[in-house]
Order: C-alpha cells, then sequence, then structure tokens
C-alpha cells in the first residue's frame, strides 16, 4: 500500500526549495507518495503570532548562510534571492488554477525561477514570462486567481495547516504528526515505511 505524506508549501520558503528538491530526487520510491498542499505561509505566521526569520536581522542572515551551505552539501544548485522576501500571494493562488503536469511544471519553473534564477517573481513581466514558458494561458490565470473561490480555498488551506498546529515551511504530514523543516524529511519517510 502505497503511503501518502502530506508536504506543507510555499514558494517563499528557501528551505521549501531545498525541500522541494529533495523530494524530486526520490519521487520514484514506489512505497511514498506526496501531496503538495499550499498554504500562504505569511497568513500561517499570522495566524501563530509569529515573526518570519526574514524580519529579524540575525536569523536572516544566519539564513542565507545556512541555506547556501546546505545546497552546496547537497548539490542543490541555488541562490538566495535578491528580492526575498516576495508577497507570494499570487503565486501561492497559482498552484490552486493549474492542474496535472501544468501544475507540475508550474511548481519546478516558479521554485527555480526564485531559488536558482535569482528573479523578481513580484514584477509582473517577469512572472507572465515565467507562466508563458510553461504554457499558461496568462489572462485565464489572472482571472482564476483573482476568483473568489480561489481566494477562498488558498485561505481554507492555510487555516487547515494552523489547525493541524503546522507553524512554517517546510512541513511534512504523516500519521497525524509534523514534521517540521528540509532536514526532517528523512524522518517521515522512516515512519512511513516501517
Amino acid at each position: 500500500m502505497i503511503k501518502e505524506i502530506q508536504f506543507f508549501y510555499d514558494f517563499s520558503s528557501p528551505y521549501t526549495y531545498i525541500a522541494h528538491k529533495k523530494i524530486k530526487k526520490i519521487i520514484n520510491n514506489k512505497d511514498i507518495t506526496f501531496l503538495y498542499k499550499p498554504m500562504l505561509l505569511g497568513g500561517l505566521h499570522k495566524l501563530a503570532g509569529i515573526t518570519a526569520n526574514a524580519f529579524i536581522g540575525h536569523k536572516n542572515e544566519f539564513m542565507i548562510q545556512d541555506c547556501v551551505m546546505i545546497s552546496k552539501k547537497l548539490g542543490i544548485n541555488f541562490h538566495f534571492n535578491e528580492k526575498f522576501p516576495i508577497n507570494s500571494l499570487y503565486l501561492m493562488r497559482g498552484t490552486l488554477v493549474l492542474k496535472d503536469s501544468l501544475l507540475e511544471k508550474y511548481i519546478d519553473n516558479f521554485f527555480d525561477s526564485y531559488w536558482q534564477l535569482n528573479l523578481d517573481l513580484s514584477d509582473k513581466n517577469i512572472f507572465e514570462k515565467k507562466l508563458k514558458e510553461i504554457g499558461v494561458d496568462v489572462d485565464k490565470f489572472f482571472q482564476d486567481i483573482e476568483k473568489k473561490e480561489t481566494k477562498e480555498k488558498l485561505k481554507i488551506l492555510t487555516d487547515e495547516a494552523f489547525s493541524k498546529k503546522i507553524f512554517g515551511a517546510p512541513t511534512f504530514f504523516y500519521n497525524n504528526k509534523i514534521y517540521w523543516g528540509q532536514d526532517r524529511l528523512d524522518y517521515v519517510i522512516d515512519e512511513a515505511i516501517k
């Protein structure tokens, strides 16, 4: 029986990018599958009363150095984005209006654009160019992410994460337990396949 691990993510988190890359390396494991669960990290932090690392001087400096060190060790192409942090609202809504292989391309493309290519995804022209590169109908995309049901769905998913006591990204959720951080991936896999 295939075990499903929920992966709560937001593009704005560099550690989540690292976790995504690690997942991509083990995706062919026949015993487990990952269900990507988008949430708005800023909204989650607000619900939890947390100040993000990006706004705490020394923590932010450490995070940059830490992500570079981890990525180098894992052989992951990484560049800490000079525009960090950006508002990921439209990026995360986008995950709710695309399906199947197009959604998979979108996730890969925008993680790489932000954390590998150092692109300013808050620039609408750059954002649209990246959408076109993977074959997204840009006009329809922007209409869909502004729909009330799309906005509400992202809020519901963020509330769901908070109700599970999730407080940051990346978080893996399996068997009613949270595993917070890219360095907890091996632990959740062990739990799932034991």
